[in-house]
């Protein structure tokens, strides 16, 4: 297990990235490589453990999984929206993921000292 969770992360990554550059071309399938993409990055994340047990870890922890579920939320408003809504969606949980991706670091560093 400990070797799928990197694994599905980078497969899903890719698979979101492509997703999301091959909507502009109207590709019909490109909406479903991002959802399965999406899918894989948040069940890497919800999955991964946590080293620390302090409760800003905890927060940011959560602040992550929300991202993640976002991400997903996105390929679904790729499906039922026909315009450009979701991209409003993908840009909060990239901010997320991007902060969280950051910060969860530095806190733990902070608690191994």
């Amino acid at each position: 297990m400990k070797q799928l969770i990197p694994a599905f992360f980078i497969v899903g990554a890719v698979m979101v990235l492509f997703g999301a550059a091959l909507t502009i071309t109207r590709w019909t399938l490109s909406p479903y490589i991002y959802t399965i993409g999406a899918t894989l990055v948040a069940l890497a994340q919800i999955n991964s453990p946590s080293r620390s047990n302090s409760p800003v870890v905890k927060r940011l922890r959560r602040q992550q999984i929300f991202g993640a579920l976002l991400l997903v939320l996105t390929g679904a408003f790729m499906f039922f929206t026909h315009e450009n809504e979701w991209i409003v969606s993908l840009t909060i949980a990239a901010v997320l993921e991007l902060y969280t991706s950051f910060r969860i670091p530095q806190e733990e560093a902070k608690d191994e000292q």
